[in-house]
């Protein structure tokens, strides 16, 4: 009952908690944070973690919707009286608040849209920064994780030297006619019947067992007045008769000669020293060797002389098949031959076959040292004084 005045006005009482107040209904969550994003940690009002739920851009406010009528339950002034109720004419213009209330929202809905535009855009930014290398550290090694197309992609260790690739090339530049020497400064000259031919990753000079099939050093290659070795892998067609594979002397008679021969009728391997300077039969001295198979096939010839013990050998494929003692080497200084001897002022004994990987040093070498002989290489501790066709 009252008095007759107006009633006072009731106080409007606090938003309740969560999402309604001021007599509305709880507005409903919003199922996520909206825009494509993915919920954030749940904001004071309300919201995903990149802003309020689109239910509730005003701050503190729900979603108004249709105001309550008066006397209804939660209704202004008496949340959950029953009963009717006229209101006071100092109570809230509701109408006026829910103008304010989507006014503001679209002004949050600006401020979000316009918040969304700028995070996206600096997603982007910083994601072409990341592949534009803007990282320093990050960018350099990315781009340091591949080998430069300059370099090896397997560079060698720190310190090491790269080493430089090696000439097989078996004849002497611009001259095809000269057979390089791989060891020393004498080139062998070829005759008109001869020729260097690739064998698969090899080279070999054939001959033809004439008198214009050979090849010759323009100077001596061995000092055969001290202790030397010579080598040479060899083919022949047929062993018939005398054929020497490499000699040395002058124009009367061979210092050595390193090839095949008959001996007693029967075909052997031979290293032979010429001791006397008239170059007859009977101040040479020989030393023999045979082999399973004497033709058609390769065999490595080498052959000896010590100085000092005044003793020639001859080597076949590595082993020792037989040594003479000697007074001493006729010291012809003659070029060094292959192919062909000389005997009593002519070329005799021609080669009628194919070599490579011929040899000389300034030493006898041990038999350990020409056991590991092998085609078409040298020995790395022992340096020869000449060396043609390797591979």
């Amino acid at each position: 009952m009252t008095d007759g005045t107006n009633p006072p006005s009731s106080p409007q009482p606090q938003p309740a908690p969560g999402n309604g107040g001021y007599g509305f209904p709880p507005a409903p969550s919003a199922p996520g944070a909206g825009y494509g994003y993915p919920p954030g940690a749940p904001a004071q009002d309300g919201g995903g973690g990149f802003g309020p739920a689109p239910q509730q851009w005003a701050q503190g406010l729900p979603d108004m919707g249709a105001p309550v009528q008066p006397g209804a339950p939660g209704g202004p002034g008496f949340p959950g009286a029953p009963g009717p109720f006229a209101p006071a004419p100092d109570q809230p213009d509701w109408e006026a608040m829910a103008d304010r209330s989507a006014a503001e929202k679209r002004k949050k809905r600006l401020w979000m849209i316009g918040g969304a535009v700028t995070v996206l855009a600096l997603l982007a930014g910083g994601g072409t920064f990341l592949l534009m290398g803007g990282d320093d550290k990050g960018g350099n090694e990315a781009v340091d994780d591949k080998p430069s197309p300059t370099l090896s992609a397997s560079p060698s260790p720190s310190g090491s030297k790269t080493k430089a690739p090696v000439d097989n090339t078996p004849t002497v530049k611009d001259d095809p006619t000269q057979i390089r020497d791989r060891s020393g400064k004498s080139p062998l000259k070829m005759g008109t019947d001869a020729g260097v031919f690739p064998i698969e990753k090899r080279f070999e000079i054939r001959t033809k067992g004439n008198e214009n099939s050979y090849a010759e050093s323009q100077k001596a290659v061995v000092d055969t007045g001290k202790s030397f070795t010579v080598s040479a892998h060899v083919w022949n067609r047929a062993p018939k008769g005398r054929q020497i594979a490499v000699s040395q002397g002058n124009e009367k008679s061979f210092s050595f000669e390193l090839g095949l021969d008959q001996v007693n009728g029967k075909p052997t391997w031979v290293f032979r020293v010429q001791t006397g300077d008239q170059g007859a039969e009977a101040t040479a001295v020989t030393v023999t060797g045979e082999s399973p198979k004497m033709e058609k096939t390769f065999s490595t010839l080498t052959g000896t002389y010590d100085a000092e013990r005044k003793q020639i050998a001859l080597y076949v494929n590595g082993k020792k098949t037989g040594e003479a003692p000697v007074p001493g080497i006729f010291q012809a200084q003659g070029p060094l031959q292959l192919a062909r001897s000389r005997h009593e002022d002519k070329w005799t004994a021609p080669w009628n076959g194919a070599m490579e990987t011929v040899h000389t040093y300034g030493s006898a070498l041990s038999p350990a040292q020409i056991d590991t002989f092998k085609p078409g290489r040298i020995d790395a501790k022992t340096k020869p004084t000449g060396s043609w066709l390797l591979y």
